[in-house]
């Protein structure tokens, strides 16, 4: 049983009732944890590229958090119950997720943003509901990137640069950061960090 794991910064911890939904009973470390998890975003990914859905859903967004990490947790796609370090109150998830899908539908067709700064909006406001227990940088990373994607026909971001998010390290503390100044409605530094884009100006 996965017990006493370590969070990186920024990290949203589990507790006891989330823990217990791991599928895997012979699971005891981060490591094997993190495995066992790109392993199904792998098989999310691939998910993703079948799809000819509407991805400016909550509908879409709750689904591919499960199809991220169903394999792994038996909560995937359902929203968290409790509050957590970071996140809207648990009663608020369903409401603000849509308000946010809503919004950044109006953003696609009335060019209200160029591409870039739409889906890192997308991205930030994701990451302030935390609507899931666990994997919400992840799933709101893809989330943007699929947006991007599918909805702007535009590459996706480079949001390792090289580095693994999941562990800390400099580029996780920048990204930390950067969504910290986006909290106080400062996006240059995560525009900084995304690197340089053909519609930045």
């Amino acid at each position: 049983m996965l017990e006493g794991i370590e969070y990186p910064q920024g990290a949203t911890p589990l507790d006891p009732d989330e823990l217990g939904g791991l599928k895997f009973r012979h699971i005891t470390t981060r490591g094997q944890l993190d495995e066992l998890e790109q392993v199904n975003i792998e098989t999310g990914l691939r998910w993703i590229a079948r799809q000819r859905r509407d991805v400016l859903t909550d509908n879409f967004a709750i689904v591919l958090h499960k199809r991220l990490f169903g394999d792994v947790w038996e909560w995937a796609g359902t929203f968290r119950r409790t509050g957590k370090n970071i996140g809207v109150d648990p009663v608020q998830i369903a409401v603000q997720l849509r308000m946010l899908m809503d919004d950044a539908r109006y953003w696609a067709e009335h060019q209200t943003y160029p591409a870039s700064e739409a889906a890192i909006r997308l991205h930030h406001r994701m990451v302030q509901i935390h609507p899931f227990p666990n994997g919400n940088g992840r799933h709101a990373r893809i989330m943007a990137d699929t947006v991007l994607a599918r909805v702007y026909r535009a590459e996706p971001f480079d949001w390792a640069g090289g580095y693994n998010l999941q562990r800390m390290n400099d580029r996780r503390l920048a990204y930390i950061a950067a969504l910290r100044a986006a909290d106080r409605g400062d996006l240059g530094p995560i525009i900084a960090f995304i690197g340089p884009r053909d519609d930045f100006v």
